[in-house]
């Protein structure tokens, strides 16, 4: 912890922009590029805005309610108003931002808790306290800002009516959530610690660093320590790393350029950064990973990653950056932006890479992890994602083991995330709808084994934090990657165990699925694969329900499946095929063994209030099992062109799969019609070099995993 600094003079702004970076800003305001056009923009937006009456409504309603959209608004055109005054210097711009906030001195102090607040971190402006953070993260940064042109008087109104209540109530009056390590508690601190950098309150930045008694026990330092693992992953997922990102970064970079001695972006071998670079990997196609929680719609050109983008270039100068700004197509009126703009501007960008990655979860890397699986560096080839994941919070799904694939620039065996209309008041006040607990979030929404119809952890959270699976192997090469985990505690005395490897296979990649589940008693077993597109053809007769349906079950997500077919194929290779809108069909080839059923389910069922999407689903059901493995392989082939109308390669080509161990090498066999056979040999020890002979034909192993 830092001495006490001495008393001085505070030069505005000093937080995520410096006069320095104004300077530089404004020097660029006449010349040709992309910066330019973000500021004429702005303004030209901003002109519009500022002559409309101010309307600072007394907080009336939730989420996406008028009252909540009005303060959100507020903030952000104060906020674009504090810049364009700092490159302008016209007084109407400052005017604004003073008279909007004597508006809210006069109103905050009239405030009770919010009439519509239902969580444990209540605001008053806002439904939840969170909000009222991330309004006073923008509006200190405009007033910072405007400040030098305020009088003194104006600023004593705004300081003690509205600025220091809201700092106050979101630090001393919320200690639970200041206090907390989770994203409330990071946008708290920033809002506070921003705060006090602005308003000369030095005790309120050591607070919100090391928490409100300056230990240590919480604080943002104690959230940038656990809440990223050693790669960047954050603990909650993907939707809420980009969420968490914007705190994070923003008060990183004021600690930057006010105390420069802590060497904020050092910490932790640069955690920040990798988180921000992870934030970027973890999305396919633009989007997010959708696991937890998670808006299917948020994608990297979100303006939490576009700001983390911005400043992660500012410090690191990586030209791969700039090939991801490229693709969220966004330019920030900041000194990291210009940086940013006048790089693309002078064509220095080069293409972001994505990769394979394991991203270890937890504090220290070791609560499992997330693995992205991918054919290649482009941000549509083929991925497998595989969820060995900590619980993720309150916020994470009972989904161990998960399975997720995306191809072509589509998602194919897709994960539910959340059931939210975000912001929509019409439904259910914007907020989480009851079906995120009675389906989302269960185990059977996910393409990952459910034991006797209850979910993991049998859906306790707090269970859920206190285990997580261990992943066993992870190797790659050339042509084929793989990835194994499991966990002993998602049901009491059944071990699950999953094996997924990616083959690359020219312009046709498969993926090999073998799921071990283990007990000393009986139990049903089902692995649903949901999919995304239009059911094609089985190889197997099923007899589907033509005059009525019916719930699956009663309960931990079954109450939400329609049942519209079931079959008993026979033993042997099972094929189920559709087609995807991205003109490719699929097919899961299932080893299947007698007596094992296949169930095609919809969602829908007890859903009164047609909350739920209809996503579909195979299930596949052995049932009276102590132990049993699931072996499949998901297979990409062929096109459908409407357009140009034709068809090509619609069926599975895949004859056969067999499994095989010769001393410590396993070996999967893929038969196919028309097509070269494959052999996948992995060795989950040390890579030495081993023979082993199909067919009479002798193979050497030389690596961890290699494709024949």
């Amino acid at each position: 912890m830092l001495a006490d600094k001495t008393v001085q003079q505070i030069t505005h702004p000093n937080l995520v922009n410096t006069f320095s970076d104004v300077e530089a800003m404004r020097s660029q305001l006449n010349v040709e590029g992309r910066f330019k056009a973000t500021f004429e923009a702005t303004k030209s937006a901003l002109d519009i805005a500022i002559l409309e009456p101010i309307n600072v409504p007394f907080p009336k309603d939730a989420g996406g309610g008028y009252t909540h959209e009005v303060h959100k608004n507020n903030y952000k055109l104060m906020y674009d108003a504090g810049i364009i005054y700092q490159l302008t210097k016209q007084q109407k711009y400052a005017d604004f931002v003073r008279d909007v906030l004597v508006k809210y001195a006069e109103l905050y102090p009239k405030l009770s808790l919010h009439p519509e607040r239902k969580s444990s971190n209540p605001g008053k402006l806002f439904w939840q306290g969170l909000n009222e953070a991330v309004w006073l993260v923008h509006t200190i940064q405009a007033y910072d800002a405007v400040l030098p042109a305020l009088s003194a008087e104006d600023r004593q109104v705004i300081e003690q009516g509205a600025l220091r209540p809201v700092a106050l109530f979101l630090s001393e009056e919320s200690p639970n959530t200041f206090n907390k390590v989770h994203n409330h508690g990071t946008w708290a601190t920033c809002a506070v610690g921003m705060t006090g950098f602005v308003l000369g309150e030095d005790e309120w930045v050591e607070k919100s660093l090391y928490g409100l008694d300056k230990t240590g026990t919480g604080g943002f330092m104690r959230q940038l320590d656990e809440l990223f693992s050693p790669e960047g992953y954050y603990n909650e997922g993907p939707y809420y790393q980009r969420y968490a990102l914007m705190p994070f970064v923003t008060f990183a970079k004021a600690i930057e350029n006010n105390q420069p001695e802590r060497k904020i972006f050092e910490h932790r071998g640069q955690v920040l950064l990798k988180a921000i670079e992870a934030t970027a990997q973890l999305s396919y196609a633009g989007l997010f990973f959708p696991i937890n929680d998670a808006i299917k719609d948020k994608g990297i050109d979100t303006i939490e990653l576009v700001h983390g983008v911005a400043i992660a270039y500012g410090v690191t100068k990586k030209a791969g950056l700039l090939g991801l700004a490229q693709q969220q197509n966004q330019i920030i009126l900041t000194g990291d932006g210009l940086k940013v703009a006048k790089a693309l501007d002078a064509n220095l960008a080069q293409p972001y890479q994505f990769k394979t990655q394991l991203f270890g979860d937890g504090a220290t890397g070791k609560d499992g992890a997330f693995a992205v699986l991918r054919t290649g560096s482009e941000s549509d080839s083929s991925v497998v994602t595989f969820k060995a994941t900590a619980q993720g919070l309150g916020h994470g799904h009972f989904d161990k083991l998960n399975l997720s694939f995306y191809d072509k620039g589509r998602e194919i065996l897709s994960d539910y995330g959340a059931a939210r209309f975000l912001n929509v008041e019409a439904k259910f006040g914007g907020r989480y709808l009851p079906e995120n607990e009675t389906y989302a979030k269960q185990t059977v929404a996910h393409n990952t084994v459910v034991v006797d119809e209850i979910s993991h952890f049998d859906a306790d959270t707090d269970t859920g934090n206190m285990n997580h699976p261990e992943v066993t192997f992870f190797a790659e090469s050339d042509k084929a990657t793989i990835v194994s985990a499991e966990i002993s505690t998602a049901y009491k005395g059944v071990k699950l165990a999953r094996t997924i490897a990616l083959i690359k296979d020219g312009d046709s990649d498969l993926i090999l699925d073998i799921f071990d589940v283990e007990s000393k008693s009986e139990h049903q077993y089902d692995l649903p694969f949901h999919y995304e597109g239009h059911f094609i053809q089985a190889n197997f007769k099923y007899q589907p329900e033509l005059e009525s349906l019916t719930a699956l079950g009663q309960a931990n997500g079954y109450q939400h499946l329609w049942l519209k077919a079931q079959a008993q194929p026979k033993e042997g290779l099972a094929k189920l095929t559709w087609l995807n809108d991205n003109g490719r069909f699929y097919t899961l080839n299932t080893l299947n063994e007698e007596g094992g059923e296949v169930l095609f389910v919809t969602t829908g069922a007890n859903d009164p209030d047609f909350n739920l999407r209809h996503d579909n689903a195979f299930i596949l059901r052995v049932d009276g099992k102590r132990k049993h493995q699931f072996v499949s392989v998901i297979e990409a082939h062929g096109e459908y062109n409407p357009s140009k109308e034709y068809t090509l390669d619609s069926e599975s080509l895949i004859t056969s799969i067999e499994q095989q161990k010769q001393g410590s090498v396993n070996l999967v066999i893929i038969k196919r019609a028309r097509a070269e056979d494959m052999i996948l040999a992995y060795q989950t020890g040390s890579a030495i070099t081993q023979s082993f002979v199909i067919d009479g034909q002798e193979y050497t192993l030389t690596k961890n995993i290699e494709l024949f």
